[in-house]
């Protein structure tokens, strides 16, 4: 049996934010007529039309799909609808917050490849999370920027 977490929360910015989420359909929309015109119709390669949407639905899956977050004494679960993600604390230098999120860093000061090295924690709709979760990662990575 799992310990009990000491703060969960789930993150849908599909559903949590409708007007993002009409104007990034309607985005997808025209990107997938001017991707079918160039790379179909006058290349005649539909290659590049899949890799091509391959790579912007794979860029943007995180957005689509409800994201759970767990915070253990020793580490983070995150689960997606696919897979799940485990951190130990131990693994992160410092973190700072945006208006969408936190970001842990595996650096002790911010750099350019956080997000491609740390791991992105993203706040519910409510924020209802957030006062905790600040508590737990100043006890937990201590440096914050």
């Amino acid at each position: 049996m799992s310990p009990k977490p000491l703060l969960s929360w789930k993150s849908w910015p599909f559903a949590e934010r409708p007007l993002s989420s009409t104007l990034l359909i309607a985005f997808l929309i025209f990107l997938n007529y001017f991707l079918y015109r160039l790379a179909i119709v006058e290349w005649n390669m539909p290659f590049f039309y899949v890799a091509g949407w391959v790579l912007v639905v794979g860029n943007l899956l995180p957005y689509f799909i409800i994201t759970e977050y767990e915070l253990y004494h020793n580490e983070i679960r995150i689960r997606y609808i696919f897979f799940k993600v485990k951190r130990p604390w131990t693994d992160f230098g410092c973190f700072y917050q945006d208006k969408r999120g936190v970001m842990l860093s595996t650096f002790k000061l911010p750099r350019r490849l956080d997000p491609f090295r740390g791991l992105s924690l993203r706040f519910s709709k409510t924020k209802a999370e957030l006062p905790t979760l600040l508590e737990i990662l100043r006890e937990k990575i201590g440096k914050e920027y």
